[in-house]
């Protein structure tokens, strides 16, 4: 059978009265009902789709308090783990920014350009020719940035997609990831793996107009426009090329990480092509693989909520949302998207 199928699904959901539909109290061990906003069987945490309170009322015989539990102290130990095993990350020589004006959390939403310079003075493009990042880049231009725009999804754009994801899972990184998953229960292969990693991150659902618009992949990586604002783009290379360009204006940061090495972490204010990012966070410096590991980790492990990581030795938190409008492989959620809290 497929590794995506839970049990065959009832057609109607149950009435349940008086039970919050987000919620697993009073539901736990209840059979999967496609119609559900989240599931509150054993199942649950494999298909990355609990209720978040699944561990709170379906303890102690649960999930949680089996081997197969991601617990707080499994993310600390797996995060570190991945960062010490990114080795394409940029070295301190690699990249020169000049963050210039930091703003106050208050003043995010001002739309003032406080800094005349851009944020990169230099980068050593040789970084772009490893495999990762040059698969990486070429799935960048594949994207219309305004939602309610159908995504055309060419024979090419496919095989890009397949590309980065095996060069990535050629990665010591992904490798440990996939480990680390697959003794918590949730892929029974790398093979299952690198099918679901495809459909969480690039299958396509609809933000805007009913279109087939939009995938966690773009939303975090490349960039939208919904609303006259900039929504999602996390990414520093993205970010580089576009601004080597002319196409964004730096304008402010309100967050710098505490590392005085790469990946380090900005919060940013920036125009793209004239559209306003309030608070744009992203890695600087970090390799393609290492972003797209902790935000599937993170995904997989705390969907819904901050996820909290350990980066050589400073505390990090990311937030991933799931996309609840339509699903994959009998029930399983698209990511929406994924960010570093940088507060």
């Amino acid at each position: 059978t497929s590794p995506f199928l839970h049990a065959e699904p009832s057609p109607v959901a149950p009435v349940r009265l008086g039970l919050a539909p987000d919620s697993c109290q009073g539901r736990c061990e209840e059979p999967y009902h496609e119609e559900d906003e989240c599931h509150c069987n054993a199942k649950c945490e494999r298909h990355h789709n609990c209720c978040e309170d699944y561990h709170t009322h379906c303890s102690p015989e649960g999930f949680s308090s089996s081997h197969d539990a991601i617990m707080d102290e499994d993310l600390l130990h797996i995060s570190e783990q991945l960062y010490h095993a990114d080795h394409n990350r940029a070295k301190p020589t690699d990249i020169t920014i000049n963050p210039q004006y930091q703003v106050s959390p208050d003043q995010t939403g001002d739309q003032e350009d406080l800094s005349p310079e851009p944020l990169y003075q230099y980068v050593n493009e040789e970084l772009f020719s490893k495999p990762t990042y040059a698969s990486f880049i070429k799935l960048l231009d594949n994207y219309q940035r305004a939602t309610g725009r159908e995504e055309d999804v060419t024979a090419e754009e496919l095989r890009e997609q397949d590309n980065f994801l095996k060069e990535v899972m050629k990665t010591e990184l992904m490798k440990k990831l996939f480990i680390f998953l697959h003794k918590k229960n949730r892929y029974d292969s790398e093979q299952e793996f690198v099918a679901d990693l495809k459909e969480m991150w690039f299958g396509l659902y609809s933000r805007g107009n009913g279109e087939q618009d939009s995938s966690g992949f773009e939303h975090v990586f490349s960039g939208e426009v919904k609303k006259g604002k900039v929504s999602g783009f996390h990414n520093w290379i993205r970010f580089y090329l576009l601004e080597k360009r002319g196409l964004i204006d730096y304008f402010s940061h309100s967050y710098d990480g505490p590392w005085n090495t790469y990946p380090d972490v900005l919060g940013m204010q920036f125009s793209w092509d004239g559209f306003y990012k309030e608070v744009g966070s992203a890695f600087i410096g970090s390799s393609p693989e290492f972003e797209f590991g902790l935000y599937t980790l993170c995904f997989i492990a705390r969907p819904g909520r901050a996820c909290h990581l350990s980066l050589g030795g400073h505390g990090l938190s990311i937030q991933t949302y799931t996309w609840t409008k339509s699903t994959y492989g009998n029930g399983r959620n698209y990511i929406a998207t994924a960010y570093v809290i940088s507060s």
